[in-house]
């Protein structure tokens, strides 16, 4: 299956050149394992892949034994492995690495040694139990992995050419037309439908059974659940409390996240960890209320004030219709096709903040209330920077609306007080592409482009 992150990797290999190891985090079953070992076929000429999660306790006891003598290492796990290594052209893969904390402290002198390339994948990397008495090695460089986004998505579903189509009219401004708009739209319901976690997109491509794809999405998140029992230790209520009441949360008109719907007295400095623990586990996406719309959003944060994404709105939907244990063709279909009445906005939104940050960018909004003064009431959905910094006017506004009417009271308020900082505002809509009244309305697809 074919994603972005294979061209990173092609570029860590050549850009490294073997004096950093590569650390790839995401969410379980993103598919992280899958493409580095499809990478490591094409680019290397052996490797060598430990999954730390179910390898024996022999392999995982070479990683003490000899971690003062690296060519004995190598030895055991060539023979145990039956795979011969060549000195620069052999990858070892470290996957689900936060299951040995010694292979990953290892890493520092691995990449020092030189004989051979190293690439890490896992999830929960950053829970202290799993950096605990280990010194985090500075020859790691990053990558973020996300589900798979919607032009992932097309190629998936062997359509190599309309996102190449949707860049050029977002480029040049222009709308795609009622004919291709159609089309644009009828594959993205499919998208937040079915989602990106690679397993579930297969299961569509292969059988077009919604009940089928539901299953898979429901074992994924019986997953996610035992995960939060087994590794998130004395925050597990927590977690399980944040993980069960984000559809609910989302269903509201006002999206921050309100403690009180899991416990009256419940302060945020209470369950810090519990959204961490989320996020690091790739589970969520938290946007966090900016203070005030210019550079440097991320300086004037409001830590009592956030809003929690799921991470696929796919797996989403079936949290959010969870009456029944496999939920029926029929809603999907309806959903499909525009048959269902249900909070649809919560859905709408969920998909951009998830659009947005697998394109790179950090979630920020904007929240100001004022009991005795009205035009300080304020609410926008999202705030970026312009890829282009200028001495004036770099904060883009964003609303998300997936209704036919739309208001603009936030957004005039916004632009009047803060008329320095603020450029072009964009609507995000189901519908076409329009620049009017000096905002540019973007159909729902286009968000990656961001």
């Amino acid at each position: 299956m074919r994603r972005k992150i294979y061209n990173k990797l092609v570029e860590w290999k050549l850009n490294s050149n073997g004096k950093t190891a590569l650390l790839i985090e995401g969410s379980r079953r993103v598919g992280k394992s899958y493409i580095v070992e499809e990478f490591a076929k094409n680019n290397y000429k052996s490797y060598i892949l430990i999954d730390f999660a179910f390898a024996s306790k022999k392999v995982i006891d070479l990683f003490y034994e000899y971690s003062d003598n690296l060519d004995m290492l190598f030895m055991y796990l060539q023979e145990y492995y039956n795979v011969k290594l060549y000195e620069r052209e052999t990858l070892f893969i470290f996957d689900e690495i936060q299951f040995c904390p010694k292979a990953r402290s290892l890493i520092k002198y691995l990449v020092a040694d030189g004989k051979y390339d190293y690439i890490e994948t896992g999830s929960l990397i950053s829970i202290q139990k799993n950096v605990k008495d280990i010194l985090i090695p500075s020859e790691e460089s990053k990558l973020k992995m996300y589900p798979m986004d919607f032009e992932e998505f097309l190629w998936a579903m062997g359509n190599d050419t309309l996102m190449d189509f949707i860049k050029k009219c977002y480029e040049e401004k222009k709308p795609l037309t009622d004919l291709l708009h159609r089309k644009a739209m009828d594959y993205f319901k499919q998208y937040l439908i079915v989602g990106g976690m690679p397993q579930v997109v297969m299961e569509y491509i292969n059988t077009n059974d919604f009940s089928k794809v539901d299953l898979i999405k429901r074992n994924l998140l019986y997953l996610y659940r035992n995960d939060i029992r087994k590794h998130a230790d004395e925050l597990n209520l927590k977690v399980e409390q944040i993980f069960d009441t984000i559809p609910s949360q989302l269903q509201k008109h006002e999206k921050k996240f309100n403690l009180s719907a899991i416990d009256e007295s419940a302060r945020y400095r209470e369950y810090e960890g519990a959204f961490y623990w989320l996020e690091d586990a790739g589970l969520i996406n938290v946007a966090y209320n900016t203070t005030e719309p210019n550079i440097g959003l991320g300086q004037r944060i409001d830590n009592n004030a956030l809003k929690c994404y799921f991470f696929d709105t796919g797996l989403l939907l079936s949290l959010v219709f969870n009456e029944k244990k496999i939920i029926n063709e029929e809603i999907y279909k309806k959903i499909l096709f525009d048959k269902l009445s249900f909070n649809e906005g919560m859905i709408i939104e969920n998909i951009v903040a998830q659009s947005l940050i697998s394109s790179g960018r950090k979630l920020y909004f904007f929240s100001k209330y004022s009991d005795n003064n009205s035009k300080e009431v304020m609410e926008i959905d999202f705030l970026i920077s312009k890829n282009t910094i200028t001495s004036k006017h770099n904060i883009i506004p964003i609303e998300v609306k997936s209704g036919d009417r739309y208001t603009y009271s936030s957004l005039n308020k916004l632009k009047e007080k803060y008329k320095d900082y603020i450029d072009k505002p964009i609507i995000i809509h189901t519908k076409d592409l329009k620049v009017n009244d000096d905002i540019l309305y973007l159909p729902i697809y286009m968000t990656t482009l961001l």
